[in-house]
């Protein structure tokens, strides 16, 4: 008897990735599994600190011992460690929002004590981390220049000795010009949208989108943060993995529920 076909319910959908490198190879290969056809157009970049010297010493003071945990909460943080040589001693445990966080500090060789079972949000990790830490403890907070300092300002509420350190600045990235015609004519069926920095990049660099565009958020927060910028979401991650997107994707495609030009695609 022959194996049946694998399922491509993305089959004639051409959907914008607005990162490269390793994670935008990774999920246009996630994207061709299910039938799609990926357009990788990087939207954001990441570019050092305005600051490098207290990143150095805080990563020193990091190497020695000085904090009892260590929060990371994202991807682009995990590859700043990783090219400094960061070393995270035994005796500080470590804390990643979401599971694409925990999976880049796993990929280079770092370790991951805490990752919230329910909440993957700064919020989420703080509720976790106050429940198990009742008594102060020193912590390392690294973000990004325009991210909101929630979680260390939790931890400062509960008692918490906490630094806070910014460990890059997020830039955006122009987009070639046939891509925006692309996304401006209708050509591009769905642009995943995995963060508010590049929400940003696509209100600014595309302007008001065909109504037959589908946007997928991941998650809950990113969501917010394009609606805040006019940017309509038809689809939310209930997790902040590029999976748990996708296939949010799949479900509202195969519910018939996705704009219409998108539905459009898979008669093409």
């Amino acid at each position: 008897m022959s194996t049946p076909a694998p399922s491509k319910p993305l089959k004639g959908w051409r959907i914008l990735v607005p990162r490269g490198g390793p994670w935008g190879d990774s999920v246009a290969a996630d994207l061709r599994a299910r039938g799609a056809t990926p357009v990788v157009a990087p939207m954001i970049n990441f570019a050092p600190t305005e600051d490098p010297e207290r990143l150095t010493t805080a990563l020193a003071a990091l190497a020695d011992g000085a904090f009892d945990w260590l929060t990371v909460t994202s991807a682009t943080t995990v590859d700043v460690m990783h090219s400094q040589g960061v070393r995270i001693p035994e005796r500080t445990r470590v804390a990643a929002v979401g599971e694409t966080t925990a999976a880049a500090l796993q990929a280079v060789g770092y370790r991951v004590d805490l990752v919230p079972a329910k909440d993957n949000s700064a919020k989420g990790m703080l509720s976790e981390l106050t429940r198990l830490e009742p008594n102060p403890k020193r912590f390392l907070t690294l973000r990004s220049e325009i991210a909101k300092p929630l979680l260390t300002e939790g931890l400062v509420r509960a008692g918490h000795d906490v630094e806070s350190v910014v460990a890059y600045r997020t830039i955006g990235e122009p987009v070639a010009e046939e891509v925006i015609a692309d996304v401006r004519s209708g050509r591009i069926n769905g642009i995943l949208v995995t963060s508010g920095s590049v929400a940003q990049q696509v209100v600014e660099q595309f302007g008001e989108l065909p109504e037959s565009t589908l946007v997928a958020a991941i998650g809950p927060r990113t969501a917010q943060d394009a609606a805040n910028l006019g940017l309509e979401i038809h689809v939310v991650s209930r997790h902040q993995t590029v999976a748990a997107l996708l296939d949010t994707m799949v479900a509202l495609v195969e519910a018939g529920e996705a704009p219409s030009a998108a539905d459009a695609a898979l008669d093409r």
